[in-house]
């Protein structure tokens, strides 16, 4: 949550700026719109993806850990519990 609202607060500056380089007697639009993406959304972009790092991680390893966990429980042995186990089972002779 907090990542977000500095994201916004970051793109609020960097379109306050443009849009003073826009409006001033001796800027440009062109300076704008650079503003806007090297100094704006370059920057937010390269930040947000490595802050978002570790939730990618943590959503991959519990992937794994459910892909996992049904692997285990199609490749387990099934046990019938009670009556039904010894009708399955058949009689041992000795």
């Amino acid at each position: 949550m907090i990542l977000i609202l500095i994201a916004v607060g970051w793109m609020y500056v960097t379109v306050m700026m443009a849009l003073a380089e826009a409006f001033s007697p001796q800027g440009s639009v062109l300076a704008a719109v650079m503003i806007v993406l090297f100094y704006g959304l370059l920057p937010l972009a390269i930040v947000l993806y490595i802050a978002g790092t570790p939730q990618r991680k943590r959503r991959l390893r519990q992937k794994q850990m459910a892909e996992q966990a049904v692997q285990a429980e199609t490749q387990a042995p099934k046990v019938l519990p009670g009556p039904e186990r010894a009708a399955a089972d058949p009689p041992q002779q000795s």
